[in-house]
């Protein structure tokens, strides 16, 4: 299949090498221990985003080479809970490169590690700012290869999602 690339105006950096998704896609399970839980034995929503934010951060990471900030979580959607003792597993992967800032796009799935069932729990789409380590200065991230249906769906979704994401900052500006 040929390779398609996330091509900007004004993000065509010449040291910057582009990479695929897969380069930066990352992964993290734990298991779900009492003092995570609520009195009904679920898994606390603010450790799920807390999870979510470090996951999403890892894909960010490894695609800017060095350090992100979160700019702002678009949506987190939480489908199912998550009960004590099961299995969460997170996955992250980067949806679009903008110039110094990412979409990256999380999915949650829990495992009842009795019955083997699996569920999509969450949902969870954070914007990264990539930074340069000496000056802390946001700096240009790699352009975007896209290789696969799914990977170009999501990056056309990221575009509308950004639009729609800077309308509501600027609107809350203008206040």
């Amino acid at each position: 299949m040929r390779a398609t690339l996330n091509k900007q105006p004004g993000s065509g950096e010449a040291n910057l090498k582009p990479k695929p998704v897969r380069a930066s896609a990352s992964e993290m399970a734990e298991v779900v221990l009492p003092a995570q839980t609520n009195s009904l034995g679920k898994l606390l929503g603010g450790h799920v985003m807390h999870l979510v934010d470090i996951v999403a951060a890892m894909a960010a990471c490894r695609h800017a080479n060095g350090y992100v900030v979160t700019a702002s979580v678009d949506s987190i959607d939480f489908r199912n809970s998550i009960s004590l003792g099961e299995i969460i597993t997170l996955k992250a992967h980067v949806n679009r490169v903008f110039h110094t800032s990412m979409e990256v796009g999380v999915e949650v799935h829990s495992e009842n590690v009795i019955t083997g069932e699996r569920k999509h729990t969450t949902s969870a789409y954070v914007t990264f700012v990539a930074l340069d380590e000496h000056t802390l200065l946001p700096k240009p991230v790699p352009q975007l290869i896209l290789r696969t249906v799914e990977e170009k769906r999501r990056w056309r979704e990221a575009a509308k999602r950004r639009t729609t994401r800077l309308a509501l900052r600027q609107n809350s500006r203008a206040r």
